[in-house]
């Protein structure tokens, strides 16, 4: 069964949430559980919605679907539990790049981003789970629409945001952007397959450069140095 919307989002993905569609999304992710290991762990699917309330969101970062391996997901893109290693290709080309990109940035010895999340980061997935071993099982299965809503309600906030699209597939979710007022950072995925199209890109400094010009403050990516606990 799926978890409970958090609390800041909850009456507004009232009308996804309420729909037949959600109901069979439930119905498919109960199923799942009971047939296949699922990830990540219930608790942690509407994690990306739990850290950033609708309020608190600068910036949105769309994923695909979560890391299939179990142990790495977590409930925010692109991010690995602090214990995981190796680091995902995608995130080490990320950190990559952000060392080219963001002077003084140092990178960690761990993949856990929360801390980009607390800053008004949305980490969102399209799809919210996966099978393990099985990357894409749960696409085009009902989460796009329950994440496409989420879009909505980001796009539809009066203070403007940045979206950030790595690929193809996330660029496709300008339809239901307004941009302006929004900003958009489209580049390449940062995965190893197009990895020499995102190296160089430098997406973090143009989302910088965006959040002060629409009176933000710009994120400190070196925050993941922090101590995890």
């Amino acid at each position: 069964m799926l978890p409970s919307v958090p609390p800041s989002w909850r009456s507004q993905l009232a009308r996804v949430t309420r729909a037949q569609s959600y109901r069979s999304l439930n119905a498919l992710v109960t199923g799942e559980r009971l047939a296949h290991n699922v990830l990540p762990a219930a608790a942690l699917i509407y994690r990306a919605l739990e850290v950033t309330p609708p309020e608190a969101v600068r910036v949105v970062l769309l994923g695909q679907d979560p890391y299939p391996t179990p142990g790495h997901a977590h409930g925010l893109c692109f991010s690995v539990r602090p214990e995981v290693q190796p680091l995902p290709g995608s995130l080490r080309n990320i950190y990559k790049e952000l060392a080219t990109d963001i002077p003084g940035f140092q990178p960690p010895a761990h993949g856990f981003l929360e801390s980009w999340a607390r800053q008004g980061i949305l980490m969102l997935n399209t799809v919210l789970t996966v099978r393990a071993g099985e990357a894409n099982s749960h696409q085009k299965r009902g989460w796009e629409e329950f994440t496409d809503e989420v879009i909505r309600v980001v796009n539809h906030q009066p203070a403007p945001v940045v979206f950030v699209l790595w690929g193809r597939k996330a660029q496709a979710k300008q339809a239901i952007i307004s941009a302006p007022p929004h900003r958009i950072v489209a580049t390449a995925h940062p995965s190893p397959l197009s990895a020499r199209a995102f190296l160089g890109s430098r997406p973090f400094s143009q989302i910088n450069r965006h959040l002060i010009d629409l009176g933000h403050r710009p994120i400190d990516w070196n925050s993941v140095n922090a101590p995890v606990h």
